[in-house]
């Protein structure tokens, strides 16, 4: 899985330390890493008492609490509605010389009682986040997700367009909580003559930036279709160098045995 669009699919919901709310599909936890949102060199917001709120079944979104917020919000008239959430005040948030409009959500009497001393920043209006010191993009990283990479040397075989343009005996297969498997594939058991670069790029909190390659079989391109981390993050180091196969739009054969397109990025 390599971006926003291809992680959207079906979350498993764990149990653990999770709590979850009897008001519509939003879940809560207290989390416990540091958690800033930076605009330029100015400090946006900074705590160490976030709240991982799930708006959507797949990934978190952090709420500060109100006495962590550092820059002036300014109220902006507008309302934004959540039938699970309630009715959300908008502001600008105001630091230095930069004003980011509508960057800043509050729902002071929300059902959910959790919310309401908190500020949901809005995650692209911010230049910069940080979990600790260490970078963090696209959106919060879940904690109920685990990515596994394992050497294996089971045979795996792609084919498109009556063409073979990959076959290997030596993948390492990523394992994402709730996604399909992903054969990262070494360039040696790869057709790179029917690949050519392609100027897509896409993020994952989990992995890094991706690039990707268009595949070339006679006449006919299909764009990105295979993807590779140059520089993945370091959890995920054990795909660098490797390419991936997009399973749903590819014959992907493992172990002689064909892999259904029945995914939800079919």
């Amino acid at each position: 899985m390599t971006d926003l669009r291809r992680y959207r699919v079906t979350f498993r919901a764990y149990r653990g330390e999770m709590t979850e709310t009897n008001r519509g599909r939003v879940r809560t936890e207290a989390g416990h890493r540091r958690v800033r949102a930076y605009v330029g060199g100015h400090v946006v917001a900074d705590t160490i008492r976030p709240l991982l709120v799930w708006e959507s079944p797949y990934y978190p979104t952090y709420y500060v609490p109100v006495e962590d917020v550092r820059a002036e919000l300014v109220a902006t008239g507008s309302t934004k509605h959540s039938t699970s959430r309630g009715e959300g005040d908008i502001y600008d948030v105001v630091i230095g010389d930069t004003t980011r409009p509508a960057a800043a959500l509050r729902y002071p009497e929300s059902p959910i009682p959790e919310l309401r001393e908190h500020i949901r920043l809005e995650w692209e209006q911010m230049d910069r986040w940080f979990e600790e010191d260490e970078p963090i993009s696209v959106h919060p990283r879940n904690p109920y997700t685990r990515v596994d990479i394992l050497a294996s040397s089971r045979t795996v075989r792609v084919e498109l367009g009556g063409e073979v343009v990959a076959e290997s005996d030596s993948p390492h297969i990523l394992y994402e909580t709730g996604l399909v498997p992903r054969y990262y594939l070494p360039l040696t058991d790869v057709r790179m003559d029917l690949l050519t670069p392609s100027a897509t790029t896409t993020s994952c909190p989990y992995k890094g930036t991706a690039e990707y390659y268009n595949i070339r079989i006679g006449e006919t391109e299909y764009p990105d279709l295979v993807w590779y981390y140059r520089t993945p993050l370091p959890e995920s180091q054990k795909v660098a160098g490797l390419v991936c196969f997009y399973n749903e739009k590819v014959e992907l054969y493992v172990d002689g045995v064909r892999q259904e397109h029945s995914t939800p990025f079919s």
